[in-house]
């Protein structure tokens, strides 16, 4: 039996759920397939928060559109005292924190489980929010059924996802040094460079930022395209454009969890 099989088993077994929905590869997948099982008996919900681009909402909302299915958004406006001063543990407050208020309503529409998309190549990384989910009760299918990121995107080119080569994203939260106090000006100024930067046709992208100095990360195989004079001189103005005062390229191109990597304070 295949994977895509064992998963399909599994969640109807389940007979109701809330997924999770980021809008990302795995959740994608995941709501995909629970659609088409379960059908009116799957509901994802999305939690809007200031740590998420504005473009991933929208794309998750019209994901779930084409799957049919229920979908509901819970807003967090503000920036909630768990993440404020980007604590190492954060990741792991902040799933905490949503995690509870989708387990909330879930309990609300009477239905028992909450899924999530942790595939199991994320226990490979630093991943302290897993914890949370395990704390809470979150399953977990993919991580269970041991489905890889490379079978999930097979899987999801086969079922005619658009998202089957969709780069893996994270939230704003990540661009940012740990101990940083975290401002909505700051989260704002990184989505707006990295849009400028997918405008470019560079999609993996991050913005580290560093107080007035933005560190942009691009794909590896994509460093010769941006390394023309004229495209970095236009890339380098309309960044700044959103408030930055110095823009550097990380020649090493994009690695993701740069920041786990690095010990440093930054005092703006």
């Amino acid at each position: 039996m295949s994977k895509l099989e064992q998963l399909k088993n599994y969640i109807k077994s389940l007979k109701k759920v809330t997924i999770a929905f980021s809008g990302g590869v795995d959740s994608t997948f995941l709501l995909k397939v629970a659609s088409e099982v379960l059908g009116k008996d799957v509901v994802a919900i999305t939690i809007e928060t200031p740590y998420v681009p504005k473009w991933e909402i929208k794309e998750s909302i019209e994901l779930a559109k084409s799957f049919g299915c229920t979908h509901k958004i819970i807003k967090l406006d503000k920036i909630q005292e768990e993440v404020k001063f980007n604590l190492s543990n954060r990741c792991y407050l902040c799933k905490k924190q949503m995690f509870e208020k989708i387990l909330n309503f879930a309990n609300e529409l009477d239905i028992e489980y909450v899924l999530d998309g942790t595939n199991i190549d994320d226990t490979n990384d630093y991943r302290p929010g897993i914890k949370a989910l395990e704390e809470l009760k979150v399953k977990s299918p993919l991580k269970e059924l041991c489905i890889t990121k490379k079978e999930i995107r097979n899987y999801s080119k086969k079922l005619g996802l658009r998202t089957f080569d969709k780069p893996s994203y994270s939230c704003l939260l990540t661009r940012l040094e740990s101990e940083i106090e975290v401002t909505e000006n700051k989260l704002r100024r990184i989505e707006e460079a990295e849009l400028i930067l997918h405008n470019y046709g560079f999609k993996a992208v991050r913005v580290r930022n560093h107080g007035d100095l933005a560190r942009i990360e691009v794909e590896k195989e994509l460093l010769d395209n941006i390394l023309d004079k004229n495209l970095l001189k236009e890339i380098s103005e309309k960044i700044k454009g959103v408030g930055y005062k110095f823009v550097s390229l990380d020649m090493d191109g994009y690695t993701m969890g740069n920041f786990n990597k690095i010990e440093v304070n930054t005092n703006e």
